[in-house]
């Protein structure tokens, strides 16, 4: 309930503290999961004192309870063990502090953790976490890579010897955090985010070596598993070994089986590069060579074509052809010419018998009157007109001394 105070009717601080107590006392008991990261066993004390804590979160809270039930489980349970924790929330009125009694403390398990990681396993796959189409292509040559493993750890000595031994001119960004225990979740978080945030770093490896189902649990952690998929940069999985296949290695953009097998993976070669470059380079020479090698032989081919060798050939044929076409055609002339002079002598010689002066010269005369008019009937004169009479030889006048009737020809 809400206490009504003022500045001028403050309540005192035991009273506040002994509210705190009422209100906290009527909560009653949960069950709390968590991991051991503090744990007090003072010599002859009856109480044993503990600090659980929310594996993804920074958050902890104190837990105490009576030996005889730690007891129990004191032989399977350490720091850095899952619990879950039947116990009561407590005030500690003279100090202000918050606490939980323990009634009941039970050891997590590793089939139960397999059945849970399991379970959220479905869950984020059901949401897409994991799908193909979210995979990040990895840059050919990174310029700098993001690294995130344990301090002074041999993930990192093999991450960064190899990567450095394929291409010496690689540069990292490293980020040393715990990558087990309470603290590891949110250190490998946070240290994630930070490389994404940096637009140098080309790609993120996530490293760390083998270990125990409980030690690689950090790399199973929901918190994790979205921090990852929603980086812009793409993320590398090498965390233990084969076998081992935390929800990491499920939703980043690459999985490899070691850290080994990461900077191979993430880092060419620099001598397969090179290799690979003086085998294009031949490859493009011989096509090159295979090209010119064509097209000189297709150029020689042409040369050695008759039109080639003798481009005068051509018009020496033609100068032939041309000749023979001008006699042909003079010679067919000539002989349309010859017929034609021995037609018209032909018809010359036609035309000349026919003509009125081969009639007169063959001793026929033409008698005209007057008036040019040839004579061809006695009706046609009348006595004593005159006439001029055309022979051969020339012309003379004659006249008509009588007329008698028509007269049969001499022949």
């Amino acid at each position: 309930m809400a206490v009504s105070t003022s500045p001028e009717t403050p309540i005192p601080v035991g009273e506040v503290s002994r509210l705190i107590g009422g209100w906290i006392d009527r909560l009653g008991a949960v069950w709390v999961e968590g991991q051991i990261t503090q744990l007090s066993r003072r010599p002859g004390a009856g109480v044993v004192f503990l600090t659980l804590r929310d594996p993804s979160h920074d958050i902890s809270l104190r837990v105490t309870c009576y030996r005889q039930v730690f007891d129990k489980v004191a032989d399977v349970i350490s720091e850095g063990a899952r619990v879950v924790v039947h116990a009561k929330p407590e005030w500690y009125a003279p100090r202000g502090q918050l606490s939980l009694r323990a009634a009941e403390i039970r050891p997590v398990g590793v089939g139960e953790l397999l059945a849970r990681l399991e379970q959220l396993k479905k869950s984020l796959a059901a949401e897409g976490l994991f799908a193909a189409d979210r995979k990040k292509p990895l840059p050919f040559l990174p310029q700098l890579i993001g690294l995130v493993c344990g301090r002074a750890s041999a993930a990192e000595r093999d991450v960064l010897e190899n990567a450095r031994h394929r291409w010496p001119a690689v540069r990292f960004e490293v980020r040393n955090v715990p990558v087990q225990g309470v603290h590891a979740v949110p250190q490998v978080v946070a240290a994630v985010q930070e490389l994404d945030a940096l637009p140098e770093v080309d790609v993120i490896i996530v490293a760390r070596g083998g270990g125990s189902v409980e030690d690689l649990l950090p790399f199973s952690d929901e918190q994790l598993v979205r921090a990852v998929s929603a980086a812009v940069t793409p993320v590398v999985s090498a965390i233990g070994h084969e076998p081992d296949t935390p929800l990491l290695d499920l939703v980043a953009d690459l999985r490899a089986s070691t850290p080994t097998d990461a900077a191979k993976k993430v880092v060419p070669d620099v001598g397969e590069e090179l290799s690979r470059v003086q085998q294009l380079r031949e490859r493009a020479l011989r096509a090159v060579e295979g090209f010119l090698q064509r097209e000189q032989r297709g150029l020689a081919a042409a040369l050695q074509r008759p039109c080639m060798e003798r481009p005068q050939r051509m018009v020496d044929e033609r100068e032939e052809q041309v000749t023979a076409l001008v006699e042909r055609g003079r010679r067919t002339l000539g002989h349309l010419l010859d017929r034609a002079d021995s037609e018209l002598t032909h018809t010359l010689a036609r035309v000349v018998a026919l003509s009125p002066r081969a009639t007169l010269e063959r001793g026929y005369a033409v008698l005209q009157k007057a008036d040019g008019a040839a004579v061809r009937s006695p009706g046609e004169v009348s006595s004593g007109e005159e006439l001029r009479a055309r022979v051969s030889a020339g012309e003379f006048q004659v006249r008509v001394d009588g007329v008698q009737g028509a007269v049969s020809d001499p022949e």
